[in-house]
C-alpha cells in the first residue's frame, strides 16, 4: 500500500481501501485488551449458542417467549460477529486497513442486526404484556402463526430499511482521508467523510431511527406500562413477585441494549468519535451479546431446569436409564 493509499489529501476520491484508527492510541495496550475482547466474544458465542441448543433440545422451552429468545441469540451471535473478529485482528496488526467492499459488507450486517433487534425486543415486550394482561387468552393469542409473522416482520424490517440505508451511503463518493476514527465501518463517520450532499441520507437515517427504532422503544415502554398497571393489581404479593421475576430478564436486556444505543447515537456522540464514544460502542457490540445469555439463564427456574435434565441425560449412559 502506498502513502497516497493511506493518507489521501485534498478532495482525490478514496476507492481503495479505509482505515480503521480504533484503538492504536492504546499502543502496547492493545494486547491486553484483545486478550479482554477475546475471552468476552467467546463467552457471547458459546453463551447464545447453548441458548440456541437448549430450547431446541428441551420440549418444555417451545413456547412463544423461548421461540423468541432463539431468535434474540441468533441476532446477538451475527451482530457481534460483524465486528469483534475485524477488531481482534486489527489488535493485533499494523495496518488497520478495511477495503471498501469489506466495510460495506460490515455495515450491512451490523445495521440490519441492530435495526432488527430493536423490532423484536418489541415482539417480546408484546408477548408479555399478553401472558401478564391476558393470562386466559395466552395460548389463543400468541399462536405460532403469530409467533412466526412477529419474527418474520423483524426480520423484513430490518432488512428493507437497512438495506436501503446502507445502499445510499455507498453509493456517496468519499474523499480526503481515508482514516475512519473508530474501531468498525459505522454510518455517521462513513457519512462525515463523504464528499456530496449527504442531507437526502440523514433525512431517511432520522425517519428509520424514528420509526424502527424509538418506535418499537415506545411500545416496550406502552407494553410494561400496562404490565405494571396490572401487576400492581394482583391481589398477593407472592403473585406480584413470580409476575415480575417473567419480566425482569426481557427489562433488562432492553435496558442495556437501548441505553447503550441510545447514548451512542443520539447523545454524547461526536463528528470525531471520541475515545469516550468508542468505549461505549465497545460495550453495546460486545459485552451486551455477551451478558445476554446471562440475564436469561441466571435467574429463570425454566431453563435452569431444562439445562440440569440435558446433562443429566448426556452424562448418564443411555443403556442405564432404561
Amino acid at each position: 500500500m502506498t502513502s497516497s493509499d493511506s493518507d489521501l489529501g485534498g478532495n482525490q476520491t478514496i476507492s481503495h481501501v479505509f482505515i480503521l484508527v480504533g484503538f492504536s492510541y492504546l499502543n502496547e495496550m492493545q494486547i491486553a485488551l484483545f486478550l479482554v475482547l477475546l475471552i468476552i466474544y467467546l463467552v457471547a458465542l458459546v453463551g447464545n449458542l447453548l441458548v440456541i441448543l437448549l430450547i431446541k433440545l428441551n420440549s418444555s422451552l417451545h413456547t412463544p417467549m423461548y421461540f423468541f429468545l432463539v431468535n434474540l441469540s441468533t441476532l446477538d451471535i451475527c451482530f457481534t460477529s460483524s465486528v469483534v473478529p475485524q477488531l481482534l485482528v486489527h489488535l493485533l496488526v499494523e495496518e488497520k486497513t478495511i477495503s471498501i467492499e469489506g466495510c460495506a459488507a460490515q455495515l450491512y450486517v451490523f445495521a440490519i442486526m441492530g435495526l432488527t433487534q430493536c423490532c423484536l425486543l418489541a415482539a417480546m415486550a408484546y408477548d408479555r404484556y399478553v401472558a401478564i394482561c391476558h393470562p386466559l387468552r395466552y395460548t389463543t393469542i400468541m399462536t405460532g402463526r403469530v409467533c412466526a409473522l412477529l419474527v418474520g416482520a423483524s426480520w423484513a424490517i430490518g432488512i428493507s430499511m437497512e438495506a436501503t440505508e446502507v445502499t445510499l451511503i455507498f453509493s456517496l463518493p468519499f474523499c480526503g482521508s481515508n482514516r475512519i476514527h473508530h474501531f468498525f465501518c459505522d454510518i455517521i463517520p462513513l457519512m462525515n467523510m463523504a464528499c456530496a450532499d449527504t442531507s437526502k441520507n440523514r433525512v431517511i437515517g432520522l425517519t428509520v431511527t424514528v420509526l424502527f427504532t424509538l418506535g418499537p422503544f415506545l411500545l416496550i415502554v406502552l407494553s410494561y406500562v400496562l404490565i405494571v398497571s396490572t401487576i400492581l393489581r394482583l391481589p398477593s404479593a407472592a403473585g406480584r413477585r413470580k409476575a415480575f421475576s417473567t419480566c425482569s430478564s426481557h427489562l433488562t436486556v432492553v435496558t442495556v441494549f437501548y441505553g447503550t444505543a441510545l447514548i451512542t447515537y443520539l447523545g454524547v456522540q461526536s463528528s470525531s468519535n471520541s475515545e469516550s464514544d468508542q468505549i461505549v460502542a465497545l460495550v453495546s457490540n460486545i459485552v451486551s451479546p455477551a451478558l445476554n445469555p446471562i440475564i436469561y439463564t441466571l435467574r429463570n427456574n425454566e431453563v435452569n431446569t431444562a439445562f440440569r435434565k440435558t446433562v443429566q441425560k448426556s452424562s448418564v449412559p443411555r443403556h442405564w436409564r432404561n
